[in-house]
């Protein structure tokens, strides 16, 4: 499967991988630009190029039949997003009963244009004393740009400078709803 998926990302799409993943088994990956549904399909397939189970989250009612077998398949974790719950407890309960997990998501929340990320992955690398791997979707560029882990400080702003810096300049698929 891995050598179809590099096929596929390398020599059909023409894609690029700059960066490897590093070797850990728990960690929050954050991915951006997320500014088009493909990116999900993008993400399952540089994770066969990279051969690493890579995981999500979704909400509870998506891993409910008839295709709730589908989202366990791709590595998805049901959570309860209602009001009533904690979201980054659940995830860092996750981290705590599993012996790898590693986290992805889009800390822009949306797939619409934003001017700052959300903090959510942030406090759940801190509770949960994972580092952060920050992944790039350049779709300008044709290629994915991951970064070396890092765990996050007592110093958050000086380590969102640090997120800003690695994402400036990278081109979603809807480049008018990129991060910069």
């Amino acid at each position: 499967m891995q050598r179809l998926a590099k096929f596929i990302y390398f020599k059909i799409l023409g894609w690029k991988l700059k960066g490897s993943f590093p070797e850990v088994d728990k960690c929050v990956v954050i991915v951006v630009p997320h500014t088009h549904w493909l990116d999900f399909f993008m993400g399952l397939l540089i994770r066969k190029v990279i051969d690493q189970e890579i995981n999500y989250i979704g909400k509870k009612s998506l891993f409910k039949p008839p295709f709730g077998w589908f989202f366990r398949w791709t590595g998805g974790a049901p959570v309860d997003r209602s009001k009533n719950s904690n979201t980054v407890d659940s995830i860092v309960q996750i981290f705590n009963e599993r012996k790898v997990f590693r986290f992805a998501l889009a800390p822009e929340g949306t797939r619409k244009k934003v001017e700052a990320l959300r903090t959510g992955f942030y406090h759940i690398a801190k509770k949960a004393k994972v580092p952060i791997v920050m992944v790039a979707f350049d779709f300008g560029k044709k290629e994915i740009k991951i970064a070396e882990p890092f765990l996050p400080t007592e110093n958050q702003e000086n380590d969102f400078q640090k997120i800003h810096n690695f994402y400036k300049g990278v081109k979603g698929k809807v480049p008018e709803y990129s991060f910069e």
